[in-house]
């Protein structure tokens, strides 16, 4: 193991400081600092805010990991770090934090895609990522299927969300309901009690004429708004239960409908499902169910390991060094709406821009 390369990763893109130490498959750290409840009074996430919260939070996560994994920042192989996509000021906070450590401790520094981290996250708990593998990521920014050949050079899209992602989905409708915010875990929640199929809500995009692997929550998300103000305008209580397990069964028929419907097109027999949204119960065991009846191998994260993390950006920074992929430069920039298809961002120039600054190295 100890020839494994050790890696630390650096996640800044919304509202979560995550630090994770990873040393070839292996977890060793994964600290994390939410700011979730300074959003939760605005109802969402303020990226002015987030981006405060990641610059207070950075050194003492950064630390908090190394101290968790038992190593120092010497002993690092590399540093690894969201480059986007994300929110623009948040995602410069952890790329400012990488480079500094890259040029202070002279390793090499790589500037990973966040959702191509989302996928190889699964390598930390089901062992090496088989090549192709599907993934379907779910978040609250993001709905997407990405066809996986090589996770550190080769992710392609399948499809997308067209509107509002499922996470979006999800807290809005908790909205909605008077649930608070976030909504994911707070719907998934409330739909135990209630009954998945009270009300039968649309299932976006599934007709023979929709883009096969496209993703829409926008006309979901109205329509349980629309059946909600009825009820209230008609002065009759509004079932929250039910309507939370009728919507999040809508969400969870369409996403797993898909996502195994391209895996048999692709002639893949491995789905992976990551992001925030892969916490969902009901996703996990209707992904399960639905795999197990076509032949596909499902690997999910644990739910500390599908929201965003720190450990995630480790893992495919540990894979990009024992690949050899090229290091990023030191005048790496953050790109918020860094395509799926740039799993990294390479130097240009070609050359590692690691330079020993020996003078820098011991604090940090």
């Amino acid at each position: 193991m100890a020839d494994e390369p050790l890696v630390l990763g650096i996640e800044t893109s919304c509202d979560e400081t995550g630090v994770g130490v990873v040393r070839g498959t292996t977890l060793l750290a994964d600290a994390v600092a939410s700011s979730v409840d300074e959003h939760a009074r605005f109802g969402g996430v303020v990226p002015e805010v987030a981006s405060r919260a990641h610059l207070e939070a950075m050194v003492p996560t950064v630390q908090r990991a190394l101290d968790q994994a038992g190593v120092t920042a010497a002993d690092l192989d590399g540093i690894a770090v969201t480059a986007g996509p994300g929110l623009a000021g948040a995602l410069l906070v952890g790329v400012s934090a990488a480079k500094a450590y890259a040029y202070a401790l002279g390793k090499p520094l790589y500037g990973v895609n966040h959702l191509a981290s989302h996928i190889c996250v699964s390598q930390l708990e089901h062992g090496r990522l088989p090549e192709p593998t599907m993934a379907l990521l779910v978040s609250g920014g993001h709905s997407s299927l990405l066809l996986t050949e090589d996770i550190t050079s080769d992710v392609r899209p399948l499809g997308a969300t067209i509107d509002d992602a499922a996470g979006e989905a999800f807290d809005k409708v908790a909205r909605v309901l008077g649930l608070g915010f976030p909504g994911g875990p707070v719907v998934d929640r409330m739909a135990r009690e209630g009954d998945p199929e009270a009300i039968r809500f649309p299932r976006g995009l599934t007709g023979p004429r929709d883009p096969e692997y496209d993703f829409s929550f926008s006309g979901l998300k109205t329509a349980v708004a629309r059946w909600v103000e009825q009820k209230r305008r008609a002065g009759e209580d509004v079932p929250v239960a039910d309507v939370a397990a009728s919507f999040q069964e809508a969400v969870t028929d369409v996403l797993t409908r898909k996502a195994v419907k391209a895996c048999r097109a692709n002639g893949v027999d491995h789905l992976m499902i990551g992001g925030g949204v892969a916490a969902n119960s009901r996703l996990r065991a209707m992904a399960e169910e639905r795999c197990e009846r076509a032949g596909i191998r499902l690997r999910v994260p644990r739910p500390g390991l599908c929201t965003d993390n720190g450990a995630m950006v480790a893992a495919l920074g540990a894979e990009m060094v024992r690949r050899g992929r090229d290091a990023s430069a030191l005048d790496l920039s953050a790109d918020s709406s860094l395509p799926v298809t740039e799993v990294s961002v390479p130097d240009p120039h070609g050359a590692v821009h690691a330079h020993a600054h020996h003078s820098l190295g011991g604090g940090a």
